[in-house]
């Protein structure tokens, strides 16, 4: 490995770390992801995003940023903005889970919305970056002449080394790219009346840039150093995972992603119709297979919100339940059914407005009940997404917060009766930044994962007890926003 400054710009944090030859973790930082707001919506604070990556580079003890030879960014896939060739913004740096252009794909035919899944491997979605360039390009106008369009982490890229690109993970959530030729897709780009050209040259996440002397300057690195995009953070943490084909990665943040490897992309109808979504690797010739779950992590603060609690008592609430749990002491029967749609619902609906729902209250329903059933429907909600892959994979890796999780991974393992391995790593996403970086190929061994074994009983029980809900869970899952 090469030592590597690396960026996790992630939905509600941005992380920053330093490792070393060895990939060892020298420093790291986390801070609330910087945003502000527009006329329509939240978008990045760019000058905050960048003041917090400067001062952490700059605070790094002078030996280890001497040894600095890699800068390597990831985060999420759908964000990004029109930005032109002096690097100033024609348009907001908008966030991945803004709908502010679903207008422009509201016109479009079931043909027309079957033709782009087989060509991007994408469903029809305002999540995915199209619909916003379509939405940034009718605003801007004859301003956004010369802008390309760029991920958030491909435009901190351009303002280090003064060089636009798209990494080929990061393309490939547009729902622009010809997932199978690896090229920008004019016919689909068309579709929306979109001139392919807004979309930059497209590199590899081994491919790095030299940075500009001022940004040297500005952060006391090397003038050698090469600036990364490594990619889209769940497929780079599949790369700091060592994921392999016929695994599956479930990689747990604020939301939480289900993902596999495949040699080609899954594009017929039944794939369709499941709204899986395709992708390129960040490395090698795979593709990718996912599914994204928009309430994961975040549920610790709908809870903590919920029931008016701080992150510590929620902590302590979920250590004594994971014990209750662990020796028998949850009576099934009585607990309420959540459905965890906090932030909207998975595939196959794929619904931004969809609501949590929270049935079968009772007089003497405590706040207990509620935070042991909401978990048990997040591993519920998993294991319907994970149903329409089709598949029973040979191990399922965990990395991210559902690591240190006791009772979402116990109960998770229970009710799937399946074995999971969880990372002890906590930054799995930045390990793979570096490995990207440095052309490396990371082991899962080096995450120090733990097995996490199911027990049969407890199985049995909650499949029976999943038996007994599901009328009630699909009634609620089919319910308006």
């Amino acid at each position: 490995m090469l030592p590597t400054v690396t960026i996790d710009i992630g939905t509600t944090s941005v992380k920053l770390s330093c490792f070393d030859d060895e990939a060892r973790l020298l420093a790291s930082e986390r801070h609330r992801t910087p945003t502000t707001r527009d006329a329509w919506g939240e978008i990045y604070d760019l000058e905050a995003l960048t003041r917090l990556i400067t001062s952490f580079v700059r605070q790094l003890d002078p030996v280890d940023r001497a040894a600095v030879q890699r800068l390597s960014i990831t985060g999420v896939g759908e964000s990004g903005g029109l930005v032109h060739p002096d690097l100033s913004l024609a348009s907001p740096m908008i966030l991945w889970h803004d709908q502010r252009g679903a207008g422009y794909l509201a016109p479009t035919t079931a043909g027309e919305r079957e033709e782009i899944y087989r060509i991007t491997g994408l469903p029809v979605n305002a999540n995915y970056g199209l619909s916003k360039v379509a939405w940034a390009l009718a605003k801007a106008g004859s301003a956004a002449t010369g802008a390309k369009w760029l991920n958030v982490a491909e435009y901190l890229a351009a303002t280090m080394t003064g060089e636009r690109w798209s990494e080929r993970s990061f393309a490939s959530r547009t729902m622009a790219l010809d997932l199978e030729h690896g090229t920008w897709s004019a016919k689909v780009c068309g579709l929306f009346g979109i001139d392919v050209d807004v979309f930059p040259e497209l590199r590899d996440a081994a491919h790095g840039s030299p940075m500009t002397a001022r940004f040297a300057r500005e952060t006391g690195l090397p003038s050698g150093v090469l600036v990364h995009t490594a990619g889209h953070d769940h497929m780079v943490g599949a790369v700091g995972a060592g994921l392999e084909r016929g695994e599956l990665l479930n990689s747990t943040g604020t939301t939480e992603g289900l993902l596999i490897l495949r040699g080609s992309p899954s594009t017929d109808k039944r794939t369709e119709v499941a709204k899986l979504a395709n992708g390129l690797a960040c490395a090698g010739p795979d593709y990718t297979l996912f599914a994204s779950i928009p309430t994961g992590g975040s549920a610790f603060a709908t809870l903590q919100s919920l029931l008016d609690i701080t992150g510590e008592q929620l902590t302590s609430r979920i250590d004594a339940l994971t014990t209750r749990y662990l020796r028998g002491d949850i009576d099934l029967d009585r607990l309420p059914l959540v459905l965890p749609q906090f932030r909207g619902s998975p595939p196959p609906t794929k619904r931004a407005g969809a609501l949590g729902v929270v049935a079968g209250i009772r007089s003497e329903t405590t706040a207990d009940d509620v935070i042991l059933a909401c978990f048990l429907g997040m591993a519920m909600q998993f294991r319907d997404v994970l149903d329409l892959f089709r598949l029973r994979p040979d191990r399922i890796k965990v990395i991210g917060p559902a690591s240190s999780n006791p009772l979402w991974t116990q109960l998770k393992a229970d009710l799937l009766g399946t074995d999971l391995s969880t990372s002890d790593f906590p930054e799995v996403v930045s390990r793979g930044a570096q490995a990207l970086a440095s052309n490396a190929t990371p082991s899962w061994e080096a995450c120090r994962p733990q097995e996490l074994h199911f027990d049969a009983a407890r199985h049995r029980e909650l499949r029976d007890w999943s038996v007994q809900v599901r009328p009630t869970w699909e009634h609620l899952k089919a319910m308006p926003a």
